[in-house]
C-alpha cells in the first residue's frame, strides 16, 4: 500500500475517534455506546486499513462521526497504528484516540469470569495483561481521553462514555407499540405490558364486531368510552416518566404492549391512539398490530 494510499483528503468532513485500549477494559461496550449515539461503528480494523476506509467513506460525501475499535487482535499489524495515527492527525479529520484500561487486578479477574484467554496469553494471564499493557504505552499517552473502567459497572461506563461524546441532538427513545390478544399469549418481547379489557367490548355490538381497531367507528366506539382518554393520558406521562429511567441504564428501545381479549378491536384502536401520542411528544414509534387478522 502506497503513502498516497494513507493520506486523507483535505477539508474532511469527518468526526473520527480510534477505540482502543487494555482487553477486558469495555471497549466493546464503549463501541456499543458510540453506536447507540449514531456514530458509524467498524470493530477490529487492520491499522494499515485506517486511511483508505476514512478516504472511502469521506468520498461519498456524507458527514459522519466514525468509531474505529483497533487493538492488538489484528497481531503483527498493530505495530503499524502509531505511523497510521500520525498521519491522520497531520490530516484535516477531528480525530481523536479514547483509552480504555483497568488495573491488572480487575483485567484478571474479567478474564477469569468470562473463561475466555487472554489474546496474548502464554503461560500465565497475567504475563498476556503486562504484555500488552507495555505494547500500548506509547498509544496511552497519546490518548485525548483515558477512561479507567476499574470500578465502573457497565451502566457507569456508558454514562461516563455518553458524557464524553455528546450527541447534537438529545437521545430520545424509540417505542413499539405493539397490540395482541391475550387469547393468543403474551408477547415474549414486551418490556411493559397494558390491559384494556376493562373498556367496553365492540364485539358485543354485532355491527362492530366484523370490524377492526383499525376502523373508525370501531376507534370512537372504544374512545368514546369515559375511562379510555384518562388511561391513554396517565400511560402516556408514566412512559414519558419511565423514558429517562430506560435513558440512563442505557435501554434505546422499548416495546409497549396492549393487549385485550382477542387483539382485534380495543388493543388495536388503543395502540393506535397511545403511538399518535409518543409521535407528537417527539418519540419515534412503530405500530405492530400482533394478532390482527387471526380470527
Amino acid at each position: 500500500m502506497t503513502e498516497d494510499a494513507l493520506a486523507p483528503a483535505p477539508k474532511s468532513k469527518l468526526e473520527v475517534t480510534l477505540v482502543t485500549g487494555m482487553s477486558g477494559a469495555g471497549r466493546s461496550t464503549a463501541a456499543r455506546v458510540l453506536e447507540d449515539l449514531g456514530w458509524f461503528v467498524i470493530d477490529n480494523l487492520l491499522p494499515p486499513l485506517l486511511g483508505e476506509m476514512l478516504t472511502l467513506i469521506e468520498s461519498e460525501g456524507e458527514e459522519l462521526r466514525v468509531a474505529v475499535v483497533v487493538d492488538v487482535r489484528s497481531g503483527s499489524f498493530f505495530r503499524s497504528l502509531q505511523e497510521a495515527i500520525g498521519r491522520l492527525r497531520s490530516a484535516d479529520y477531528d480525530f481523536r484516540i479514547l483509552f480504555l484500561e483497568a488495573d491488572d487486578q480487575t483485567l484478571v479477574r474479567r478474564f477469569e469470569s468470562s473463561r475466555r484467554p487472554h489474546p496474548l496469553q502464554g503461560s500465565r494471564l497475567l504475563d498476556g495483561v503486562e504484555a500488552e499493557r507495555a505494547l500500548l504505552s506509547d498509544l496511552r499517552g497519546n490518548a485525548d481521553l483515558v477512561i479507567d473502567t476499574s470500578t465502573l459497572n457497565v451502566h457507569e461506563l456508558r454514562r461516563a462514555v455518553e458524557a464524553a461524546f455528546p450527541d447534537e441532538e438529545a437521545v430520545r427513545l424509540r417505542a413499539t407499540v405493539l397490540s395482541f390478544g391475550f387469547k393468543y399469549g403474551l408477547p415474549v418481547d414486551a418490556d411493559v405490558v397494558a390491559d384494556v379489557r376493562f373498556l367496553p367490548n365492540p364485539y358485543w355490538d354485532a355491527e362492530l364486531r366484523p370490524l377492526t381497531g383499525l376502523n373508525a367507528a370501531v376507534n370512537d366506539f372504544v374512545i368514546d368510552s369515559p375511562q379510555a382518554p384518562e388511561f391513554l393520558a396517565r400511560y402516556a406521562a408514566l412512559l414519558d416518566l419511565m423514558s429517562d429511567g430506560y435513558l440512563r441504564e442505557g435501554k434505546r428501545y422499548v416495546t409497549v404492549a396492549i393487549g385485550c381479549t382477542g387483539g382485534k378491536h380495543r388493543s388495536v384502536a388503543m395502540a393506535e391512539n397511545l403511538a399518535a401520542r409518543l409521535v407528537k411528544s417527539g418519540v419515534e414509534t412503530l405500530v405492530v398490530h400482533r394478532d390482527l387478522g387471526r380470527e
